[in-house]
């Protein structure tokens, strides 16, 4: 093998390495945290590969890194919040952010493995709520439509625990950062409760709330969020029509609900 054959077979392993990188380097990254929203975009993924799309899945337990990660060029975007969540991290933390995509609309709901309806609670229940301001006035609002607690006239779905102005039972209430509220239903009497989570956690059945928030509100469909500088990126939008075009992906969905269509709304569909 003389000299230059030698240098070109060299340049054609370094063209092929370099090409592999650049393959692994335009895999698009999305961030998502368990159950529907994770399952889904997966398939997606899959989908996604067959028109020469790579995207990578990464998984979050948390509601806080998707957005930090985002941010940090870690992610080419996330789906998870809907978007007054959105609205207020980029009010709080100034991330520059914003949807390029419309996805699932989930029902909250409260429910409780302690007692059957909201009667049965005893004076000083503990009642588990999200954390974070937004998803907690959800669950203010729904402990209000139930009678339990009132909230100052005016807030809304923005209240905090310190908004309410009437809890005639005395409740006591757990914060408790949404994903991880499934876990701690059997260690309080109430808590607000999110159906795909309870589904992925399959410990009891997320049909069987006392109470459903509906599904007439769609600020709250979890979207697809990227940041401004890549929020054209063609990738990107053709991965979201992906999602929302494949009966693969709705199957999907419909799965992670346990077939149950009272659970969830395609927003997209309107």
């Amino acid at each position: 093998m003389n000299r230059i054959t030698r240098i070109k077979q060299g340049l054609g392993a370094l063209g092929l390495l370099l090409l592999a990188v650049s393959s692994h380097a335009a895999a698009l990254k999305i961030g998502v945290t368990p159950g529907a929203y994770a399952d889904s975009v997966r398939v997606a993924a899959q989908e996604a590969k067959k028109q020469g799309l790579e995207v990578e899945v990464v998984e979050f337990s948390d509601w806080t890194t998707p957005n930090v990660a985002l941010a940090n060029k870690d992610l080419d975007a996330n789906y998870f919040q809907h978007q007054p969540f959105l609205d207020n991290v980029i009010k709080t933390q100034g991330y520059k952010l914003k949807s390029v995509g419309v996805g699932i609309l989930a029902n909250i709901g409260l429910y409780s493995s302690k007692v059957k309806s909201f009667a049965e609670l005893k004076t000083g229940a503990k009642v588990a709520v999200a954390s974070d301001p937004i998803n907690q006035g959800r669950a203010l609002l729904l402990l209000q439509k139930a009678g339990l607690i009132k909230l100052r006239d005016g807030v809304g779905a923005k209240g905090k625990l310190t908004d309410i102005a009437a809890n005639p039972r005395k409740l006591s209430f757990v914060e408790v950062e949404g994903p991880q509220l499934v876990r701690v239903i059997d260690d309080v009497d109430l808590a607000q409760g999110y159906p795909h989570f309870i589904a992925a956690a399959k410990t009891f059945d997320p049909g069987s709330a006392l109470l459903f928030s509906g599904l007439d509100d769609e600020q709250y469909a979890i979207r697809f969020i990227a940041r401004d500088d890549n929020a054209a990126d063609p990738k990107l939008q053709q991965f979201v029509r992906v999602y929302q075009q494949s009966p693969a992906v709705r199957a999907q969905i419909r799965k992670s609900y346990l077939g149950n269509d009272k659970l969830y709304h395609l927003a997209w569909t309107d």
